[in-house]
């Protein structure tokens, strides 16, 4: 929390908020990022071009915003490469099982009030506790 600057959370969210709105609104299409990486490898007409600018959007903005001036966090990762791998495998698995993601069901699904998308936040929140307790306090990794 020593980190925590409001100002720059309460941006961050209202970006994330109104874009999400704008995809849903102009595209009528739901942000999850699974969804729009999962239908760009089943392409319908139409779709790969919004998909395609969706998801390198994502992979540019840092580098964008570095380029203004700001400072990207140092990243380290604590894990071994192996365990990084499976738990890409599971997330991805528990995407599809879930029928979306946080930021599908997270973000725009409790948005929209769905009762799906609330449950299935509930459940990925839920996971998580369960998981940074066992891996951080019983476990000991």
């Amino acid at each position: 929390m020593e980190n925590f600057t409001p100002v720059s959370a309460l941006a961050g969210g209202v970006l994330i908020g109104t874009s999400s709105a704008l995809l849903l609104v102009l595209n009528g299409r739901i942000a999850g990022i699974s969804g729009i990486l999962g239908g760009l490898l089943h392409p319908s007409h139409g779709e790969v071009g919004w998909r395609g600018a969706f998801l390198v959007g994502l992979l540019i903005a840092p580098l964008v915003y570095r380029t203004f001036g700001g400072a990207l966090p140092p990243v380290s990762l604590d894990a071994p490469l192996g365990i990084l791998v499976a738990a890409g495998l599971l997330v991805g698995f528990g995407s599809r099982l879930g029928a979306g993601c946080t930021s599908g069901h997270g973000v725009c699904g409790i948005g929209r009030g769905s009762p799906r998308s609330i449950a299935a936040t509930l459940v990925f929140m839920a996971v998580a506790v369960v998981t940074v307790l066992l891996t951080r306090h019983v476990i000991g990794t």
